[in-house]
């Protein structure tokens, strides 16, 4: 990944306005994954789904104009979940999916992420042939070969339809109260749907998007909003969604955050007592590792991925196993879909609790999180900051502090300029002092 332009860790993304989130740039990226995605001998189509920024909009445009100089027909499906695009992307037989999200970020972001056929995200090597097209000049189709637009407007029926198929015929949240927090992003017009259609007394918050408000003190990444609902409501607990839909927290019904790694615990530590995990558990280099002890407490296999969903699913695949995810709700579950999905994800966790009789609150004991600490650097460029000798250096000290009974962890945004610093040991103060003095290390070491 190193290697990209263009590509981070989960597609393109930055600021709208600056390059490469610019009109120009969209045009010549529709027109160069038309080319990397098309197929000799068959109509190629491209789906295309999009959050509620209002940038959004041009960006549809201008991707649709580049597809459509490829000769590559589109399929416009507006305001839909990301993992709504990868269902729908294996359902119409497409050549590619794409979205226009800039996830959790606030609606001056925007972004690109692609699927494959499979609803897969793409792998590098055809994340680095679209590359190679960037860099060719703009060659239009014939006339006649042009490709087609078109609008499918039943697409969130067709979703609203396979999430309540990842969970079993009889199940029902019937006498549950829940709120929902849909970040006024893609899920607002079907999270309530689901839920409601299984039973579930739903209220809902962040489901007013204007085009401007997406992830504004909403969604996973502000659970006060959700907290207080839940406590006003009396609601069993809430359930709150990024702005793309493909990240899930939730907060148990005495207003406690339950972050991605307990919810992991859950939908695992349930499903190894019905005897259907199938394998082990991946997590990441930031899982927390009280996950891991847990989980191995009770007999089940653990393994750490590289941040990010595709290394989770990498790994997963490699092992044939059907469960991973991460602390910020990303959760790959790969018997129910086939990339991150915020709500099928939070069925899961409601399927676990249902079935084990007890609340959210209760299931979630089984394990203990150790102190965690992290704090995100902003820096003037990316870089590799075990580059320089001054931060291992103060990698090894603060190693040497912990003396074996802590994980230290640096590492590079890969969609952000940040540096994330992080610790956990059995030491809370000791945690914070020991990453507050790297953090400080390090912003000085900025470039």
């Amino acid at each position: 990944m190193s290697e990209r332009k263009y590509f981070g860790t989960d597609g393109i993304r930055g600021r709208v306005g600056e390059f490469p989130i610019t009109p120009e740039f969209m045009l010549k990226l529709g027109w160069a994954a038309g080319q990397a995605f098309k197929r000799d001998g068959q109509r190629n189509s491209v789906l295309i789904g999009k959050d509620t920024r209002l940038s959004g909009y041009m960006f549809e445009s201008a991707l649709e104009a580049g597809l459509s100089a490829a000769g590559v027909d589109v399929k416009l499906l507006g305001p839909m979940p990301t993992p709504a695009i990868a269902y729908l992307t294996r359902t119409f037989r497409a050549s590619a999916g794409i979205v226009i999200s800039a996830s959790h970020n606030p609606h001056e972001d925007n972004g690109i992420k692609f699927f494959s056929p499979a609803g897969t995200k793409l792998d590098d090597a055809l994340e680095a042939e679209i590359e190679r097209w960037l860099d060719q000049p703009i060659e239009v189709c014939e006339p006649a070969e042009l490709g087609k637009a078109s609008r499918v407007d039943d697409a969130p029926g067709r979703y609203v339809e396979f999430c309540k198929s990842t969970v079993p015929n009889e199940f029902t949240l019937d006498g549950m109260r829940i709120v929902l927090d849909c970040a006024h992003g893609a899920t607002y017009h079907v999270a309530p749907k689901v839920f409601r259609e299984l039973g579930a007394k739903v209220s809902v918050i962040g489901a007013e998007p204007d085009g401007l408000n997406i992830n504004l003190n909403v969604g996973s990444t502000h659970l006060g909003s959700l907290k207080a609902a839940v406590l006003e409501k009396g609601a069993d607990l809430g359930i709150a969604f990024d702005g793309d839909g493909d990240r899930v927290l939730m907060v148990d019904r005495d207003g406690s955050e339950v972050d991605g790694d307990e919810l992991l615990y859950v939908i695992a530590s349930q499903r190894f007592a019905e005897d259907r995990l199938k394998g082990g558990v991946v997590g990441t280099l930031m899982t927390n590792l009280g996950v891991e002890l847990a989980l191995k407490e009770i007999g089940i296999e653990f393994e750490r991925a590289k941040v990010g969903d595709r290394y989770v699913m990498e790994r997963l695949l490699a092992n044939n196993w059907v469960l991973g995810g991460e602390g910020s709700g990303h959760m790959v579950i790969r018997d129910c879909t086939t990339t991150g999905d915020g709500i099928v994800s939070a069925l899961q966790v409601l399927l676990a609790v249902r079935r084990s009789g007890k609340s959210l609150a209760e299931i979630r004991q089984g394990m203990s999180k150790l102190p965690q600490t992290m704090i995100n650097v902003r820096v003037g460029q990316r870089f590799d900051p075990f580059n320089r000798e001054e931060i291992v250096a103060a990698v090894r000290r603060a190693e040497d502090e912990l003396g074996g009974a802590g994980r230290i962890l640096l590492r590079a945004s890969g969609t952000e300029p940040l540096i994330r610093v992080m610790a956990e040991g059995q030491d809370a103060d000791q945690i914070r002092r020991v990453v507050e003095e790297l953090a400080r290390v390090v912003e000085n070491s900025s470039p």
